[in-house]
This record gives structure tokens, C-alpha cells and sequence, in this order.
């Protein structure tokens, strides 16, 4: 059964044909009018659900036909009709043809029923004029034509945004080499020039300039920074971008690495849309690093908070950092930031009344969509 929503035009449609069938019948008393009248009526109003449950529609259409014709009514059956259109459309071809050969057959068994002393000829000239073959067929072949516009439209749709999705992984890679080919080199001989001009000034016993041994860090942060651009630029569906299910993994190197490191969990993951998800990875990646190389931390803890309309992220340390000091806005926290505000979401980087660091964000989750 179908979960389109009935509309104006449904309810105007349907209304339209039950007054025009009610119209039909005024002048046709019988002593069954108590009868046929609500048939006719009930017969219209149905298809204001003809979009919803075309197949049930078409049944209770048909009944109704039936009924109001063995109430003595001899009004077409133009509710059936649009019945068989909106079943044929819905893709219940088979149903819509049985149903159809159902009520050529019963409609002259209907009126045989009543009128027993009629010849066959004139009952079966009185079953055509209420239902003829061809104003089934029209509203079947109407409702399958509508059909198949609708399915060319929607594989049309499909094709454009496969083609644009291909187009933007072309696109993608097309960058990420010219990336890789341009800045890749470049940096790296900055680099490891810097390294080298550090490593002789130290081996000399000199004082090593603070200007070189800012290059020297610039350099290992965009080199640090183009590689994450290059993955995230070539990630596809057999290289998949990493998420929260990926965090696990960071922690335990961390703690590899030395860094007595917690990750606590708590909620339920579903309905984190990707965008969301990559942010938290990469946030949670960024502090771990920073901790690593700035913070000379003995622990760290994660914390990790699946909310209603929220994802919260946590992450402290025992670090240097002291309360009052301003952190300084490197690129991996400049590039933190520029991602949650990008989702809408906030972020607080900042020493910790008790010492050390935290990295707090809260990215917004909308699990309705």
C-alpha cells in the first residue's frame, strides 16, 4: 500500500465524480433508492484514496457499480474507471485487466438478474452502454502511458546525478593530483631544508632562530594538512573516508604511542549523517595529534556523547597548557574549526581551569531526515 499523502485534488476529483454520479441517479427512482443512492455516492468518494490504495479502490468501486446497477441504477460506471487508470498506474497491471474482466462479466449477470424477461441482445446493449470496452482499455492504456513517463522521468534523474557524481570524482582526483604534482614537491623541500638547517644549527651548539624553527613547524603542518587533503580528496566507495566507527583505532595508537589515553561512549550512533561523522574523526584526530606533539600530556581522555539532536566530543589532557594562556591558532585548529562551524555546530579549544587542554564540540544531528 502506497504512503502518498491525499491532496486537494483528490479530495476534488473524488467529490466531482460522486456528484456527478449522485446527478445521474436522481432521476431514476426505484424502490431501492435508499440503497443505491449511498452506493453511488460511496462508489465516487473512494478514489479520493486512489493514489493511496489503488487496489482496494478498485474493488470497492466495482462493488459499488455493481450495487447501484442491481439497485435499478442505470449509471456508467466512471468511478471504476478512474480505478483501473490509477491501478494500471500504481504498476498493477494484472490486478487492473482481472478486475476489468470481472466486471464485464458480473455487470450482464447484474442486469440479467433484474430484468429476467429481457433478451439477451438488449442486456448485453444495456451492459454496454454503462461500461464499454473501450472505456476500459483508454483508462488503462492512459494510466500505463502515465506510468512509464513517470518511470523514464525518474531514470532520467538517476542518470543525471550519476553523471554528476562521476563528473565531481573526476573532478576530485583531477585536483588532488594537481595538488599532489604542485605544492607536494614544494613542501616537501621546505621541509626538509628547515630540518636540516635546524639539525646543523643545534649540532654546532648554536642558537637556533626562532624564525627557522617556526618554518620548521609550518612546513610539518602543511605537509601534515596536504596529506589529509589528498586522502580526503581521493576517498571513494573501495577507499571509504574515516568516521566514528574508525576512533577505536586513534585511541589505541595513541596509547601505543605512549599517551595513557580513555575512550568512553555513550548513546546511540544511529542516524549520524556522514558529514558528521568524518568531522568527529577528524576532531578527534587533530587533538590526539596536537597532544602528541604540544602538549606533553601523560594522559587524555575521550568522550564521545550520541545526543538527540546532537554529537558532543570531549577531550582533555594533564598537558603544559595553563588557564589564562592563549592557544595558538595553528592550521590543523584552524581547519577544526572551519568543519564544525561549516555543520553549524560549536567549538571550544581552550586550557582548562585545571590544567591542560580540552577540545569541546558539539555538531548538530538531525536523525528525522
Amino acid at each position: 500500500m502506497s504512503r502518498e499523502r491525499i491532496g486537494v485534488w483528490d479530495w476534488v476529483i473524488a467529490v466531482g465524480v460522486a456528484a456527478a454520479l449522485l446527478v445521474a441517479g436522481l432521476s431514476q427512482a426505484t424502490g431501492f433508492d435508499l440503497l443505491g443512492y449511498p452506493l453511488l455516492v460511496v462508489g465516487g468518494l473512494a478514489l479520493v484514496a486512489r493514489r493511496r490504495a489503488p487496489v482496494v479502490v478498485l474493488a470497492v468501486t466495482g462493488l459499488c457499480a455493481l450495487g447501484y446497477q442491481a439497485a435499478g441504477f442505470d449509471v456508467p460506471v466512471v468511478a471504476f474507471l478512474f480505478a483501473v487508470y490509477a491501478t494500471v498506474r500504481a504498476g498493477h497491471r494484472v490486478v487492473a485487466v482481472a478486475g476489468s474482466v470481472l466486471m464485464l462479466i458480473a455487470l450482464p449477470l447484474v442486469i440479467l438478474a433484474l430484468h429476467l424477461d429481457w433478451p439477451v441482445s438488449e442486456v448485453f446493449t444495456r451492459s454496454r452502454d454503462v461500461l464499454q470496452l473501450a472505456w476500459l482499455i483508454a483508462a488503462g492504456a492512459a494510466g500505463e502511458a502515465l506510468r512509464q513517463a513517470e518511470r523514464r522521468a525518474d531514470e532520467a534523474e538517476r542518470t543525471r546525478e550519476e553523471t554528476a557524481r562521476r563528473r565531481a570524482d573526476e573532478e576530485r582526483l583531477h585536483i588532488a593530483r594537481e595538488l599532489h604534482d604542485s605544492l607536494t614537491h614544494q613542501i616537501s623541500v621546505i621541509k626538509v631544508q628547515a630540518e636540516v638547517a635546524v639539525h646543523l644549527a643545534q649540532k654546532r651548539g648554536e642558537q637556533v632562530p626562532d624564525a627557522l624553527l617556526a618554518i620548521r613547524e609550518a612546513g610539518r603542518e602543511a605537509a601534515r594538512e596536504l596529506r589529509a587533503t589528498l586522502e580526503a580528496l581521493r576517498d571513494d566507495h573501495e577507499n571509504p573516508p574515516h568516521g566514528l566507527e574508525q576512533i577505536p583505532e586513534l585511541v589505541q595508537r595513541a596509547r601505543t604511542a605512549g599517551l595513557d589515553a580513555t575512550l568512553t561512549i555513550e548513546g546511540d550512533r544511529t542516524g549520524v549523517p556522514s558529514t558528521v561523522d568524518r568531522t568527529a574523526y577528524r576532531i578527534v584526530q587533530e587533538s590526539l595529534t596536537n597532544i602528541a606533539r604540544h602538549a606533553a600530556a601523560a594522559s587524555a581522555s575521550i568522550r564521545i556523547d550520541y545526543r538527540t539532536d546532537a554529537l558532543v566530543i570531549n577531550v582533555d589532557d594533564d598537558g603544559k597548557a595553563t588557564s589564562g594562556a592563549s592557544p595558538v591558532p595553528g592550521v590543523g585548529l584552524i581547519g577544526m574549526r572551519e568543519r564544525v562551524t561549516a555543520l553549524g555546530g560549536h567549538l571550544l579549544a581552550a586550557p582548562r581551569s585545571e590544567g591542560g587542554f580540552t577540545v569541546h564540540a558539539e555538531l548538530p544531528v538531525d536523525r528525522t531526515s
